[in-house]
């Protein structure tokens, strides 16, 4: 995404010539895919999203919550169901304005922003959103826009005939590269996230099309104990943003992405959690050398990391803990300062050392 939009706003060329209406359009293309395909992905996906039951939960099982997420998952149910509307009016219906005359497209853009601006609120999803809202300046007229930003809009020079043939060319190349990304949209079985070219361009996107019910959450801990026995004491490890400690204010990340922290989040989505404990059908090999980083004290993964216990020697052991996470209720919060309360399920990784690693 960063790719494609970085791409397409080089075109609207150096800042003495004047802009041509193409690149404009076709970051308008961009947010309009980028909506819509989030809009269609979410009623073709979870039935959550279809009976507008889907903020019960996102709010407390999102990637990352920030400071106010707890507070947006408090809010009255009716709140919640109307947010869901909103959304499918905001992505299914309103993208399609971007493509109309002023103000049309305008005030499309200015609800897409607006709803952009709501999750970078309520939530720490990377620089998603703020990319996202700033494809949304390309649906605002010059004229609207000196009104709002300190801007000078005085080119020196007109577009050459050679730029023009660049243009045209771009613009055949999109409309070529649209076709797939067209289809995926009308099709039943639409792809989230998808390119269809080596130059990762014209692409298909998409958020959210599966909303978890509870928060599962995967603790790692350490010993420097040579034996594990009964008595063995466990230290914990930090993450810089996901849920630990359950008292530790959820921060605020965006628009920075943490790349480690957002993959631990992915994990539990393979584990089956059942009355009689948990089945783990396997690691991902990534998580095995990960463990192994934490056994040797690796600096470079610590650095991606929050609380290290282990700051003079490393574990001799490392073990990972299932945990279902939720939000506390407000009297809880004011009585203890705890955002969380925490079950224990089972083991995701039961305690291995360096050697024994390596049956993994």
């Amino acid at each position: 995404m960063l790719l494609e939009a970085g791409f397409f706003t080089a075109f609207l060329g150096p800042r003495h010539m004047e802009p041509s209406v193409i690149p404009v359009l076709i970051l308008r293309w961009m947010l309009f895919r980028t909506e819509l395909g989030a809009g269609l992905i979410k009623l073709r996906g979870d039935a959550v999203w279809r009976d507008f039951t889907a903020l019960y939960y996102h709010y407390e099982t999102q990637p990352l919550p920030n400071p106010l997420s707890w507070y947006f998952h408090r809010l009255p149910k009716p709140s919640h169901r109307f947010g869901v509307i909103f959304s499918h009016f905001m992505q299914v219906i309103v993208p399609f304005g971007l493509f109309g005359p002023q103000p049309v497209a305008a005030i499309a853009a200015a609800l897409c922003t607006s709803q952009q601006i709501w999750l970078i609120i309520s939530g720490n999803y990377s620089w998603l959103n703020w990319l996202t809202a700033l494809l949304g300046v390309a649906g605002f007229s010059d004229e609207l826009l000196t009104h709002a930003l300190p801007l000078h809009l005085a080119f020196a020079t007109p577009i050459p005939l050679a730029w023009h043939i660049v243009l045209y060319t771009l613009a055949a190349a999109t409309i070529a590269l649209s076709v797939q990304p067209v289809l995926n949209l009308i099709s039943p079985f639409q792809k989230m996230n998808y390119s269809y070219n080596r130059y990762h361009l014209v692409n298909s996107y998409g958020a959210f099309g599966t909303v978890g019910k509870e928060r599962f959450e995967i603790v790692l801990e350490g010993t420097r104990d040579a034996m594990i026995t009964p008595a063995t004491e466990w230290h914990e490890y930090g993450f810089k943003a996901k849920p630990g400690n359950v008292k530790r204010t959820p921060p605020q990340i965006a628009p920075y992405h943490l790349r480690l922290d957002w993959m631990i989040w992915f994990l539990p989505f393979s584990v089956q959690v059942t009355p009689r404990g948990i089945h783990v059908p396997g690691h991902d090999l990534w998580f095995i050398r990960f463990v192994q980083k934490l056994l040797r004290s690796d600096a470079a993964i610590l650095n991606l990391m929050g609380h290290n216990p282990f700051t003079n020697e490393p574990p001799t052991h490392v073990r990972a803990l299932y945990y279902r996470y939720r939000y506390t209720d407000p009297a809880t919060k004011r009585a203890t300062g705890a955002w969380w309360t925490r079950e224990l399920l089972g083991m995701y990784l039961p305690p291995v050392s360096l050697k024994t690693l390596a049956d993994f």
